[in-house]
């Protein structure tokens, strides 16, 4: 069981790779800061923090990941940073919003599904 949101960020991570992939690393990492700030004006008050931390740092391990990777196994790249971020995003949302994790399965069932229709 998850929110609808959940979904955009899956997608959220398979579009900065391929805004690093279009653009180079900069543009990736501003698009970061970018959504890191929306995410930061768009969440309701109690969320705020859990929601900016959450998308700060699973974008940051989805480009460390990627970065490395995307020469190579582009496909694999994509794949498994956006694996990694989904699960960063979910633990620290949960976490921090909640301070329990009773719905990781979900959070992180939704987002593969965006990845892989992404």
């Amino acid at each position: 069981m998850a929110p609808s949101g959940v979904l955009t960020v899956g997608a959220a991570l398979v579009l900065r790779d391929v805004v690093q992939r279009c653009l180079g690393l900069t543009a990736g990492l501003a698009a970061i800061a970018a959504g890191t700030a929306i995410s930061a004006l768009i969440a309701p008050g109690a969320l705020v923090i859990a929601s900016g931390t959450a998308f700060l740092l699973s974008e940051l391990a989805d480009c460390a990941v990627y970065t490395p990777l995307q020469r190579r196994r582009l496909v694999l790249a994509v794949v498994a940073s956006s694996c990694v971020g989904l699960v960063v995003d979910s633990v620290v949302f949960l976490g921090l919003a909640f301070g329990d994790l009773t719905f990781l399965p979900g959070q992180i069932v939704g987002k593969l599904w965006a990845v892989a229709v992404a």
